[in-house]
């Protein structure tokens, strides 16, 4: 796998940075666009950038759709629970919307709780329309949006890019990379798609099995903003060292889980496997590497009866289940935290691999 994600590397770096890279469409319009691959099958639109669907077929060799999204492209334009968007500028949380970097104060757009900012802002990156790069059905989708300086309130002009790959047998490649162009910015950007392996429509996923490659976590408040305290899981209801299913502890968590764990790095500058999820009836199983430092657990806790799903469907909360592969969240408030500041002439990448079997 070393030897191809390096291949994608390269390959990424020409797509954003060389001007006459083959294949570039530079299309703005809202669409939809298709990688397959045999009984493999995604597709994604442009508006923020978004994962819509994934056809995979189940141990009886039956397809179905695992993510959960909407028919219309225009739903997504009205959706407010981040289905399978690109989330930033910034990831998750920030506390009290601002943060001071080289001693400027920046103050942001805040959209959660009325005080902190939440996946980049009201107008983040999942609320804009990218443009199509490049696209080859069989290959891969590039998707690049100019983040202009003062957007939701973060400093300088940002580039940044965003692609899907088939990279091997039923195997999904993320890479997003991002290249500040006048001054030092935070860049955090995050995955939010909801899976549910037995179905998007297939009622909760208490019975998935999950296994987390992390220790560790980032306790919060209340207002789901890290405390700063990276705190040992050991036997705790968030201990997922060894597979067990999601709704085995969840009496213990009335409001679910929605908590950063630190992802265990026994290679480091390698990619490192994050979580391992599987459903017994279908015989799916989703395996995630990454190279960030945390991926955040979320159980679709405020997904209260989102009408409007693909075919009719309802979803109800605990319907799907999200696994963001990010750096830290509130990093830019935290010094012990890993960094998230990109300077001029620096290159935030975030690689994420999926692998489905069955």
């Amino acid at each position: 796998m070393a030897s191809k994600i390096s291949y994608i590397s390269c390959a990424l770096l020409v797509a954003l940075f060389v001007a006459n890279y083959s294949g570039c469409q530079a299309a703005k319009e809202v669409g939809i666009y298709e990688l397959k691959e045999g009984d493999f099958s995604i597709k994604f639109t442009n508006f923020g950038a978004s994962m819509i669907s994934l056809i995979y077929p189940d141990k009886h060799g039956k397809l179905a759709d695992i993510v959960l999204g909407f028919d219309s492209v225009d739903t997504y334009q009205n959706d407010t629970t981040y289905f399978g968007n690109i989330v930033g500028r910034v990831a998750n949380r920030i506390g009290k919307a601002q943060f001071t970097l080289d001693g400027k104060l920046y103050k942001l757009v805040p959209n959660d709780h009325k005080v902190n900012i939440l996946h980049g802002g009201p107008k983040g990156f999942s609320e804009v329309v990218w443009t199509v790069y490049s696209y080859k059905k069989d290959s891969h989708v590039t998707f690049t949006y100019d983040s202009f300086d003062g957007e939701q309130g973060f400093p300088g002009d940002l580039s940044v890019s965003v692609t899907y790959f088939i990279i091997g047998t039923n195997k999904l490649s993320v890479k997003m990379i991002a290249k500040p162009k006048n001054k030092p910015t935070p860049v955090n950007l995050a995955l939010h798609t909801y899976w549910n392996l037995a179905g998007h429509d297939s009622g909760t996923i208490f019975n998935h099995t999950i296994q987390i490659f992390g220790s560790k976590i980032t306790p919060v408040d209340e207002n789901l903003i890290p405390t700063g305290e990276i705190k040992d899981i050991k036997g705790t209801p968030y201990d997922f060292l060894n597979p067990r299913t999601i709704g085995s502890r969840f009496k213990e968590l009335p409001d679910g889980y929605d908590i950063n764990y630190v992802v265990e790095d026994l290679n480091p500058g390698r990619l490192k496997k994050a979580a391992v999820v599987e459903e017994s009836v279908s015989g799916r199983k989703l395996e995630l590497w990454t190279n960030k430092p945390g991926v955040q657990f979320y159980t679709s806790n405020m997904m209260d009866n989102v009408e409007g799903g693909k075919h009719g469907a309802v979803y109800q909360r605990y319907g799907g289940l999200a696994l963001e592969t990010q750096g830290f969240p509130d990093s830019v408030n935290h010094p012990n935290f890993p960094s998230q500041i990109v300077r001029p002439g620096e290159i935030y990448e975030h690689i994420m691999v999926y692998r489905f079997t069955s």
